[in-house]
């Protein structure tokens, strides 16, 4: 059987396997000193990684169980890039079925929203829709198609994940929390920064709708199922306040 590339054996070795072949000194111990330092070196960045992804995460856990429960899941899901912002997509899963936080049922779900927090920081940077653009869309509303920043995303939970997260952001007064079904939109504004709007029923039923590319009369439609009295222009002022609306691809330069 032809030995594994030394990347893969160099690789496997950082994730708590053998010293690979070629990694080598005078005496064998010394070697396996040396790169087990390399290899904590590696562990520990990767565990700062990921709580710089969930700090949240990090801070209902604990920093010392969540140091622990770190490698675990650095084991399992190795970063597969070396971009690693991109990394930590399965992280709500793992919770999700962590045995020991069994008890615990919304963290996957704030896991959820603070992945979805990097990947709006780290959306692509396109055009906002005009406010006349805007308003001679909003003169046909039954074939008009208001087109979302690809930031744009909700998180819907069976649990209270918005208010747990504002919770325990920095400068945040502790509360008594009801846990109860909550629903989010995450986006990043002008500003660049990102956003976390709470949403009701028929807003994230209008929201929902034009991410699915529906007509704007249509995505109204699908919110007065939920609020026969919703009004869709603060909703959709607020999101063009924010840049959450962009141009039809063949309307960019």
């Amino acid at each position: 059987m032809p030995e594994a590339p030394f990347s893969t054996a160099f690789a496997a070795g950082l994730l708590g396997g053998a010293v690979p072949p070629g990694v080598t000194a005078r005496d064998p111990a010394e070697a396996e000193r040396r790169f087990a330092v390399y290899r904590n070196n590696v562990a520990h960045g990767l565990t700062r990684a990921l709580a710089s992804r969930f700090p949240v995460i990090e801070r209902l856990l604990g920093a010392a169980f969540f140091t622990a429960l770190a490698p675990l899941f650095i084991a399992a899901h190795p970063p597969a890039s070396p971009r690693l912002f991109e990394w930590g997509a399965a992280f709500p899963d793992f919770l999700r079925t962590f045995p020991p936080l069994a008890g615990l049922p919304y963290l996957a779900d704030v896991a959820r929203l603070e992945m979805a927090r990097g990947a709006a920081y780290h959306a692509a940077d396109l055009r906002p829709l005009s406010p006349a653009a805007l308003a001679a869309l909003a003169s046909t509303p039954d074939t008009a198609r208001l087109v979302l920043h690809p930031s744009v995303q909700i998180i819907a939970s069976d649990h209270a994940v918005g208010t747990i997260w504002a919770m325990n952001q920095p400068g945040a007064a502790p509360h008594d929390i009801t846990d109860r079904p909550e629903t989010v939109a995450v986006l990043r504004d002008r500003a660049l920064n990102v956003q976390v709007w709470p949403l009701t029923s028929p807003e994230t039923a209008f929201v929902a709708a034009l991410r699915d590319a529906l007509p704007l009369l249509t995505a109204a439609q699908a919110a007065t199922r939920h609020d026969p009295r919703f009004d869709p222009a603060p909703l959709i002022g607020r999101l063009m306040q924010a840049g959450a609306f962009i141009a039809e691809p063949e309307e960019m330069p």
